[in-house]
C-alpha cells in the first residue's frame, strides 16, 4: 500500500483519470471508490487501477495536501452522482409506482418510485436514499430539514 503523499492523480486529455505513485509510470483509466460511502465518506478511500487492484489507499481525505484532495474529490464527485433532493413538488399516487415531481440540488427532475422499499432509511440518521426506477439514487440529507409539504409526502411512503 502506498503513503497519502507518493501520488500524483489527474486526468488526462481525453478525461481519463490518470495515477502515477513515487514518480512511476502512469497508470490510465484508474477509478477512485469509497469504501464506506455512506458511513464514512472521508475515510477508507482507494485509487483502483484498470485492471481491479487497488494502486493506492488513502485512510482520510483530510490528510491529503490541497492539490492531492481537491483531486481526489472532483474523481469521487464524477463517479457518484446523487443528487440531493430539497423538495418534493408532488407525487402522482399514494401508492407504488408513482411519479415525483422534485427539485433537486441539480434542477427540478422527476423520478418513478417503484416500490416503498426502494426508500432507504439509514440506521440513526434523518438520511433517506431514493433509489429511482431508473437505478438513480437521491439523497435527502435531513428528512426533518425539508418543507412541511415535502415531509407529508415522505410520511405516505414510510
Amino acid at each position: 500500500m502506498n503513503l497519502p503523499h507518493d501520488f500524483e492523480l489527474f486526468s488526462d486529455t481525453q478525461g481519463r483519470w490518470v495515477c502515477r505513485v513515487a514518480g512511476g509510470e502512469p497508470q490510465v483509466g484508474v477509478q477512485v471508490v469509497r469504501s464506506f460511502p455512506l458511513s464514512a465518506p472521508l475515510e477508507a478511500i482507494s485509487i483502483v487501477g484498470p485492471d481491479g487492484h487497488e494502486v493506492v489507499f488513502v485512510a482520510r481525505l483530510d490528510a491529503l495536501d490541497d492539490t492531492r484532495r481537491a483531486a481526489v474529490a472532483l474523481a469521487l464527485a464524477e463517479r457518484e452522482f446523487s443528487p440531493v433532493i430539497q423538495r418534493i413538488r408532488t407525487v402522482s399516487t399514494f401508492g407504488t409506482p408513482s411519479t415525483w415531481q422534485v427539485d433537486t440540488d441539480r434542477g427540478a427532475t422527476e423520478l418513478v418510485l417503484k416500490v416503498e422499499e426502494d426508500i432507504r432509511r439509514l440506521p440513526g440518521q434523518r438520511r433517506l436514499l431514493i433509489t429511482s426506477a431508473h437505478g438513480v439514487v437521491f439523497d435527502i440529507p435531513d428528512r426533518n430539514a425539508l418543507d412541511r409539504v415535502s415531509r407529508r409526502y415522505l410520511e405516505r411512503f414510510l
